[in-house]
């Protein structure tokens, strides 16, 4: 047993003490039953009497935003080092009454893989950070990894493993930090996406553990649950262990390139015009957008808005430079906008890293992409080129709020996308749209006043986008998860007619088998959150 733990006898008493339970409590008698399981079980469980607690908590929460002392807390954190310790937790959780919160990276956006928005709910979060070795088979072009392995770890590991003659690659996100379970749990969409589809899109099998406690594979499980966890969204189905991934070919070289316009550089025009060529150019182009006020450089004490265009290209500058010459010459790229590198070199590029990271930053799973801000981010579908007069209103929302804390995020679609149909995975944004867009909003002041004013910002952002996006409905992208849209009861209780507004946005016409696969195989409604498909016996 692990000495920085307290014995059982003396967990319990703390508990006692703390919580004011008696022993007929059913935290008790859920400690009780982990140590019948296992008698070391214990040394793997972190209570709120342990002095790790907070620290260990904190060190995978991505989103200051839940990290406050009026934000829910777990009664305790598991960190399982094998699968027969999630067994236990399942099958004890099941008969004492407490709810599983499952975290891979910590990246939820609404901070639901370890907290709640129900102060009375008893729950535990079970940290799978222990959980995620990865092997990757370079001649048969796979990998087995572990759902808590980071998008840095996983890449690393491949690109440790491939050689020059056989480069290979993972189509999933940009942040090394994310945890893997929870991207492929909601499509995972990243550079790589108008050449090979989503993280989704590329797996083969899996590892899942189902409300029973029973150990499935894809075979076992049947073709409808393994469909339904590929994107389906995460902590409804069961507990995923790992993901058997296809893995991709790609060049030795890539080039990534980035091009900053300001509105007194011709951006309104220039960004005017990518929506007509990004979902037309080969899908060897990835091309994003990222609009934001910014300080302006000539002229004092005001504000502009600067586009910075990214992207990356499956090849080398001499092919890109004529390619874009000809397809998209408004952008103006040269050849000093572009540096050659490998394929996993571009993601430590898009991640904000220093052109000179080593790659092992890849492995440094303590990194924020926002860093100590705060945020809340939205999302949107764009299927018709927004006219010059709808941007010429975003910049001035822009405005509205402090440089750089608020802004948008333009991601190219078509390409592969287009051609996977829309009820292959739960997953079904693909063929019409142009682009994704996420609305953000950023800031670094404490308190809820100041927290209030961002989000009412970005909740008007969002109401002056409704013209333009998709519609009936409004789509939006699991991974991007929003409360706005609709929730279930502040324990994750289901309501199937509730549940359709949000439901609907996320997975469109598959949401109504997502409902039937989880009545199938969770009837109880035991792996539940505020949005969890729920099963058909919540119908009222």
């Amino acid at each position: 047993m692990d000495t920085a733990h307290p014995s059982f006898p003396i967990l319990v008493a703390l508990f006692v003490l703390l919580l004011g339970v008696t022993s007929s409590q059913p935290y008790e008698e859920f400690l009780q039953c982990l140590e019948f399981h296992d008698s070391n079980i214990t040394s793997i469980v972190y209570t709120r009497a342990n002095s790790s607690f907070s620290s260990l908590l904190e060190s995978s929460i991505r989103n200051p935003r839940f990290d406050t002392s009026a934000t829910p807390k777990p009664l305790l954190i598991f960190t399982p080092r094998q699968i027969s310790h999630i067994e236990s937790a399942i099958r004890c959780s099941r008969a004492h009454r407490i709810q599983i919160r499952v975290r891979s990276g910590g990246h939820d956006y609404e901070g639901l893989s370890y907290s709640t928005i129900s102060p009375s709910l008893t729950f535990l979060v079970l940290d799978l950070r222990n959980l995620r070795a990865i092997q990757v088979d370079v001649p048969s072009k796979t990998a087995w990894a572990q759902a808590g392995a980071t998008l840095g770890e996983l890449y690393y590991a491949i690109a440790a493993e491939s050689k020059k003659s056989s480069i290979l690659a993972f189509p999933s996100g940009i942040c090394p930090t994310v945890g893997l379970g929870g991207q492929i749990s909601g499509g995972g969409w990243g550079t790589l996406l108008r050449k090979y589809g989503l993280a989704a899109d590329n797996v083969l099998d899996a590892t899942v553990i189902d409300a029973k406690g029973r150990i499935l594979n894809r075979a076992s499980m049947g073709e409808d649950l393994f469909w339904a966890i590929r994107g389906g969204g995460g902590n409804t189905f069961g507990i995923v262990i790992a993901w058997k991934i296809k893995l991709v070919p790609v060049p030795a070289t890539v080039t990534a390139c980035t091009v900053t316009r300001t509105l007194e550089q011709n951006a309104t025009e220039i960004v005017h015009r990518w929506q007509y060529v990004v979902d037309k150019l080969p899908n060897d182009v990835f091309f994003m957008v990222v609009l934001n006020s910014v300080a302006n450089p000539v002229q004092a004490n005001a504000t502009t808005i600067q586009a910075s265009f990214n992207s990356l290209y499956l090849g080398g500058i001499e092919g890109l430079i004529p390619m874009m010459d000809a397809k998209f010459p408004d952008l103006g790229l040269r050849r000093e906008n572009c540096v050659e590198m490998s394929w996993a070199k571009s993601i430590l590029y898009f991640a904000g890293f220093p052109l000179n990271s080593p790659l092992e930053s890849l492995l440094d799973r303590t990194i924020s992409a926002t860093g100590s801000a705060k945020f809340k981010g939205k999302s949107d579908y764009v299927k018709e080129p927004i006219p010059i007069s709808g941007f010429e209103g975003i910049w001035e929302k822009l405005k509205e709020v402090g440089v750089q804390t608020g802004g948008l995020i333009l991601a190219s679609y078509g390409g592969k996308m287009s051609e996977i149909p829309e009820s292959s995975i739960p997953f079904p944004h693909r063929a019409g749209n142009i682009y994704q867009v996420e609305e953000v909003a950023f800031w670094v002041e404490d308190g809820v006043e100041a927290a209030d004013g961002y989000l009412n910002w970005l909740r008007g952002l969002y109401e002056y986008m409704t013209p333009y996006v998709s519609k009936n409905p409004r789509e939006a992208y699991a991974n991007y998860r929003d409360l706005d849209i609709g929730r279930n009861g502040g324990g994750g209780e289901g309501d199937y007619r509730r549940a359709r507004s949000w439901g609907s946005s996320y997975y469109k016409n598959n949401f109504d088998r997502l409902v039937r696969v989880k009545t199938a195989v969770d009837p109880a409604n035991f792996f539940r959150n505020e949005q969890s498909i729920p099963p058909l016996s919540s119908w009222r």
